[in-house]
């Protein structure tokens, strides 16, 4: 029998989006690409998400008010965003983790090394794998219909409308209603190359990234929908949620431990042993998604981050050990970086700090003067043994390019809305992501507009009207009230 919703995708969008077409009495049936060992996509790799409140919950201390939260979305995208649906997504994480718990996930205070985000990102128990599986334990006692190895190739479209998604080997699956959440194209190397070019030096930049998530996000229905069927598209193929890790990462599912951590408790140098950003610009959770883009730009797509010893213990330390080296021409030999350019570059740093009071916890007074680039905060000379050195590539973890939406979670065709396909996650984070990041913020993009997705494909699937996002958060919110 054909499903009242198809969901197309296996991660935390298309999950939230199952749950709530099932709850609200659709059939559903969700084709996931990956083998069952390998599901739920690049959520398995995340471990918290954003949110706003008003005052102390659980495991989220203090305060982080809505205004906080946008401001903070506000500097990462440099105004490339659409407010009302950012507003959209900061209110709407005030008011899921209690729909989340009902489904089986659990939450527990960040680790030392995540004290930073402690007010403002709820970690989840056991990380995002634990989390994709709550949701498929909770889907499948539901009744929602789990299909593995299932690559969607195209879908039918009658004039916007979703007919049915056919399959490689052409199994064609019909249904009333359909929500794309299959993630965005960061997996697939001819289009990441076609679309970052060839640099000024001859170089493919792409062909040195790495991927942070899952092997299987390939781009296709993407690809398809934009140019086959002519969706209303948003963001640039270039723009992509892009870390800084170590250089020693697998090509693939490397995760959150290959970050490199410590880039603001030192100095960055490219393989010319040259600086070329600010360090210390801001908190690290909210600059560290620049830093991928950065070594993207210099030569040969690497960058080296050098501590000393003062640094260890006030950072995550990566899977990998840094390099280490009892003095700096040691450390610079071991790295491969020119001596003489290495120890001028230091030299320069070091006698450039201003040291007042070192607070890695606060916009502390730490500074450099006389030095370019500047470092703003936390300066302090790279003067103690051991010193320490970690490689540095690109590591994308999902693209921003995507399908334009609205409040109902839609995909649009020519400014007109579908009547019953809908997007959330990654195929649709450009809305509110035009560049920059913030940790956790995927995540609130994933579980506010895959629950919109499905509970308006459910909707759809009987005939009634799209609801949007305010309506469910006002809707949620209000019941909050009610049992409080």
């Amino acid at each position: 029998m054909d499903p009242d919703v198809l969901v197309i995708g296996g991660g935390n969008a298309a999950l939230c989006a199952a749950l709530m077409a099932r709850e609200a009495g659709a059939s559903v049936l969700l084709l996931e690409s990956a083998p069952r060992a390998w599901r739920g996509g690049n959520s398995a790799h995340t471990r918290n998400l954003r949110c706003m409140h008003d005052a102390p919950q659980d495991v989220l201390v203090e305060a982080y008010p809505e205004e906080e939260f946008w401001q903070d979305l506000l500097k990462v995208t440099g105004g490339i965003t659409n407010e009302h649906l950012a507003r959209l997504v900061i209110r709407h994480s005030s008011a899921c983790r209690t729909w989340m718990r009902r489904h089986g996930v659990r939450f527990q205070p960040p680790l030392s090394g995540a004290l930073h985000v402690a007010r403002t990102n709820a970690f989840f128990m056991g990380g995002g794998k634990a989390l994709v599986n709550a949701y498929y334990r909770s889907a499948e006692a539901l009744g929602v219909r789990v299909r593995y190895e299932v690559p969607v190739e195209r879908i039918e479209l009658d004039n916007g409308r979703f007919v049915a998604a056919r399959l490689e080997g052409g199994e064609r699956i019909a249904a009333k209603t359909c929500v794309l959440a299959a993630g965005g194209f960061e997996s697939n190397r001819d289009w990441l190359r076609e679309a970052w070019g060839r640099n000024a030096r001859g170089e493919w930049p792409s062909d040195n990234f790495l991927i942070r998530g899952t092997a299987f996000n390939q781009g296709v229905l993407l690809r398809h929908l934009l140019e086959d069927h002519g969706a209303d598209r948003i963001g640039d193929p270039t723009q992509a949620h892009m870390v800084a890790i170590d250089a020693r990462a697998p090509l693939y599912d490397g995760g959150i431990c290959t970050r490199i951590d410590c880039v603001s408790l030192g100095v960055v140098v490219n393989r010319e042993a040259e600086r070329f950003y600010d360090e210390g610009e801001d908190f690290w959770p909210k600059r560290y998604a620049i830093w991928g883009r950065l070594v993207a730009q210099q030569p040969g797509q690497i960058g080296y981050s050098i501590i000393d010893s003062k640094a260890i213990g006030r950072f995550m330390p990566p899977v990998f050990p840094g390099v280490r080296a009892d003095t700096l021409p040691e450390l610079a030999h071991k790295l491969g970086l020119p001596v003489e350019t290495f120890m001028r570059t230091l030299d320069s740093y070091n006698a450039a700090c201003r040291v007042g009071t070192f607070d890695h916890t606060a916009l502390d007074d730490c500074h450099t003067e006389g030095v370019t680039p500047a470092k703003t905060h936390w300066a302090r000379p790279i003067d103690t043994a051991p010193f320490y050195g970690y490689a540095l590539k690109p590591g994308v973890t999902f693209t921003y390019l995507g399908l334009e939406t609205d409040d109902t979670a839609a995909v649009r065709f020519q400014g007109a809305a579908s009547p019953n396909l809908f997007v959330a996650g990654e195929m649709m984070a450009g809305n509110v992501l035009g560049k920059g990041y913030t940790a956790g913020v995927g995540m609130s993009i994933g579980t506010a507009f895959g629950r919109i997705a499905g509970r308006n494909a459910a909707l759809a699937s009987k005939q009634a009207p799209a609801q949007t996002l305010q309506a469910l958060v006002a809707t949620e919110m209000g019941a909050q009230h009610a049992a409080a």
